[in-house]
């Protein structure tokens, strides 16, 4: 692994020339770097504040040559934090509606779950013709509602669609009130890291996206028994199908599942692909999956889908790799990285029953150990070369990933 030697200069993300040149004068520019001018620094602060939905992405004033953030510029901070401020307070409130909703759902569904287990509980008793006061009917029926499947799902929805998105909101809305004590510039690395990533071209993350799409496209006709054709089933793998280990990680059991990896995958992909550079993107994702694999095969007796495995290996590659170069990424956004740890592994707590733990687990730790052998400890804000041998590495890997997903969509065609 060959890496550029240590220099004093900036990471790539903080460099003045890392966004498109600015024209003369003042104006902004949305995501796509469409260009808008306006005739003063007023009239641009007059229409941050007026953008009802963060459009305004870049900005330029004739101190700065090239686009940068709005919150770059000194004089446009009170209308960011205004505009940031109505962004944010609306979303807590639309946050704060939902979790409403979902913990009135939650509610509701787990109260029907005890009365039918209770009704249940009352009709065997009546048949055996045993008279059972209510304590004695109720406890086996909570007790029962606890451990079912039905409750499990009702609270991971409860926790990703409600909980989470709340307090997201309210740590953005929280943020804001230090933002004329220092809160602006400590936000400022974070938003231009993830605005540099976001702009980012990732064809090998890409490429994989590609891939799992067509063989979950495989799926739809054939439903669940696409799982037995090319899924982990542990017994035909220790039967010595080993590539089921391969096909798996391209299947999902639904399309919630298929949505969620899909979007984890088309981050941290990027991210791998971004600062670690490619070959590494498809080199840890096949390796992690393995070891996920083989991890829920010796751990789970259940049959097991999903990019899970290979997704824990990127997350776990990147918090090892980013520690390793602590100048290559802000603080703010590794720890965002150990904040999906921990809820992955709180979303693995409450769905135990139907998520695959072990292969989480085994991804994860597969990643890491990955980082820390290929990547050397660095003092230097520049990303990593590729050398022949990664290249090479890479594009095997690469190869081998292709002609997973090409005998997972011939396997689950009956072939």
């Amino acid at each position: 692994m060959a890496a550029e030697s240590p220099s004093p200069e900036s990471p790539i993300w903080d460099r003045p020339d890392v966004f498109p040149k600015a024209p003369d004068g003042f104006g902004w520019a949305d995501a796509k770097n469409h260009r808008t001018p306006c005739d003063s620094i007023s009239s641009l602060a007059d229409a941050i504040r007026n953008d009802p939905s963060g459009t305004i992405e870049f900005v330029w004033t004739p101190e700065h040559p090239h686009l940068v953030v709005p919150e770059t510029v000194d004089a446009l901070s009170d209308a960011v934090l205004e505009a940031r401020t109505r962004w944010t307070r609306k979303d807590l409130l639309e946050s704060s509606a939902k979790l409403r909703w979902f913990s009135i759902l939650l509610s509701g569904w787990s109260l029907y779950l005890v009365w039918n287990a209770l009704q249940h509980i009352t009709k065997i008793a009546d048949k055996s013709g045993v008279s059972l006061p209510l304590s004695d009917r109720l406890r086996p029926a909570i007790s029962h509602t606890l451990g079912s499947t039905s409750l499990g799902i009702a609270l991971l929805l409860f926790l990703i669609f409600g909980l989470i998105p709340w307090y997201s909101a309210r740590k953005r809305v929280l943020a804001l009130k230090n933002w004329n004590q220092g809160g602006r510039l400590a936000l400022l690395p974070v938003l231009r890291f993830e605005v540099w990533l976001e702009s980012q071209r990732a064809p090998i993350t890409r490429a994989i996206l590609v891939l799992i799409t067509l063989v979950g496209l495989a799926q739809i006709p054939h439903g669940e028994t696409s799982v037995l054709s090319a899924g982990l089933v542990k017994l035909a793998y220790f039967q010595g199908e080993w590539w089921r280990l391969l096909t798996a990680p391209f299947l999902h059991g639904n399309l919630i599942h298929f949505l969620m990896n899909a979007a984890a995958l088309a981050y941290l992909g990027k991210r791998v692909e971004a600062l670690a550079r490619w070959p590494h993107v498809a080199l840890v994702f096949i390796f992690a999956a393995c070891v996920g694999g083989e991890a829920s095969a010796r751990l789970l007796a259940t049959n097991s889908v999903g990019a899970s495995g290979g997704l824990m290996g990127w997350l776990g590659f990147l918090l090892v790799f980013e520690t390793l170069h602590t100048r290559l990424v802000p603080r703010t956004a590794r720890r965002r990285l150990i904040a999906g740890i921990l809820t992955t592994a709180l979303i693995g707590l409450l769905g135990y029953q139907f998520i695959d733990n072990a292969a989480h687990a085994g991804g994860l730790l597969a990643g890491m150990a990955y980082a820390a052998i290929v990547f050397p400890k660095s003092a230097s804000p520049a990303r990593p070369k590729t050398n022949l041998t990664d290249r090479i590495a890479g594009s095997l890997a690469l190869a081998v990933l292709a002609s997973s997903a090409i005998l997972a969509i011939w396997k689950i065609s009956g072939r």
